[in-house]
């Protein structure tokens, strides 16, 4: 069993305390709150109990990192680490990302320092649709041992990326329009075989190309659209909402332009890269007041890195840039904790401090949306991955 307390506490969850206290008992969170008027903590009696001292600190969930490419895309290693998009094919949606995702890449490393402790991982925006992503942990070494949801989202693209890549080699897509017509061509397939499926389908009559697509049309995961201008992001809407899917509007970088649309149409937003350069035309009105503006609108929105286009450990640096522009600072928490966990499905696990969830903690010495902040030691699932070398760690632990 393992306490942390004398910290400040913000749960993400409504619930705050200037000095609190977390038991953790088998990676979960047993039992947290208050501890009275400061006083020396009552440590329970004949069990083995190891304690971490926070005094001084803030405690929170760990962060979480909706949309990314970390593992998959590894730093340094060129093309050979590089199994981001199938880029032959536009249309790939029986790939999947846990199947490339290399856990020992450094940006894990990075994430774990950033008191980062999950990441939405999946492929490109190449493709017309590129795959399945995947829900990891930060911490491991065995990937199908740090996945928590998986698959977890499929991936489709819209505009730029999908154009260039495939009117390069003289084959559709070449404009927008064949974008839609493509995915509409793959979603109205994929529709039918679904409807076969559930009519009782015979077993060898089962399709290895279509069955990827049955936790979409079941409403398990949601599409995943990559969208940067606001009339991709309007077709994107037009087009899950024919077929009554489920989706996530992912960079939404026009979406402050369109802010009711995005609201009305119900799907959340997952804002980013905004620490990056205006690299191509369709992010020249990407800005950090676009997830502020939508927040306040009453979408849903969190904010991503889309490592490594910029460095997942920038991520509470790009809520801090959020409220400088704007956002209220409580909600770019959420949208670095409990609204990503949210827009991934996985907010009953990981997101918040709440009795029964995953021991994922992140302690600093200040909130981490300030550039001098620190990250002082993070836990998952109750196991401490990294400590600052000052930090001090319960007996006969080690800096890891």
């Amino acid at each position: 069993m393992l306490y942390i307390i004398g910290g400040r506490i913000l749960t993400m969850a409504g619930k705050s305390w200037d000095k609190g206290y977390i038991c953790i008992e088998d990676g979960k969170i047993r039992e947290l709150g208050p501890m009275k008027n400061g006083a020396p903590f009552p440590l329970p009696e004949g069990e083995k109990v190891q304690v971490i001292n926070a005094l001084g600190c803030l405690v929170m969930p760990g962060l979480i990192e909706a949309h990314c490419h970390m593992g998959i895309t590894e730093e340094k290693k060129g093309m050979e680490g590089d199994d981001c998009n199938e880029t032959v094919n536009p249309i790939t949606p029986y790939l999947r990302a846990i199947d490339a995702i290399n856990p020992i890449d450094a940006a894990f490393q990075d994430a774990v320092r950033a008191g980062i402790t999950s990441a939405m991982i999946g492929p490109g925006s190449a493709n017309v649709v590129g795959g399945t992503f995947s829900l990891v942990k930060t911490w491991g070494r065995s990937i199908d041992e740090m996945a928590v949801l998986t698959p977890a989202a499929m991936k489709i693209a819209f505009g730029e990326n999908p154009k260039v890549n495939y009117s390069g080699q003289g084959k559709s897509p070449a404009t927008r329009m064949a974008i839609a017509a493509m995915l509409r061509e793959e979603l109205f397939k994929a529709q039918r075989y679904y409807e076969k499926k559930c009519a009782g389908m015979k077993r060898e009559e089962e399709d290895f190309r279509y069955e990827c697509w049955m936790p979409v049309f079941e409403g398990k995961i949601p599409l995943k659209a990559h969208v940067h201008r606001a009339d991709d992001i309007q077709t994107a809407i037009r087009i899950a909402k024919e077929f009554h899917l489920d989706m996530t509007l992912d960079h939404c970088s026009e979406g402050h332009l369109i802010a009711e649309q995005v609201k009305n149409s119900g799907f959340p937003a997952i804002i980013g890269p905004d620490l990056s350069s205006r690299s191509k035309i369709e992010v020249q009105n990407m800005a950090f007041k676009t997830v502020g503006i939508l927040n306040r609108e009453g979408v849903k929105t969190a904010i991503t890195t889309d490592h490594p286009v910029s460095l997942i450990q920038s991520l509470p640096i790009c809520a801090g840039l959020a409220i400088k522009s704007g956002m209220d600072e409580m909600e770019a928490l959420k949208a670095i904790t409990i609204y990503p966990a949210e827009i991934c499905r996985v907010s009953h696990r990981v997101g918040s401090l709440e009795v029964g969830k995953d021991a994922d903690i992140a302690i600093y010495d200040d909130l981490p949306i300030r550039v001098l902040s620190r990250t002082r030691c993070t836990l998952i699932e109750g196991k401490i991955v990294y400590a600052d070398e000052t930090f001090p760690l319960p007996a006969g632990e080690k800096n890891v």
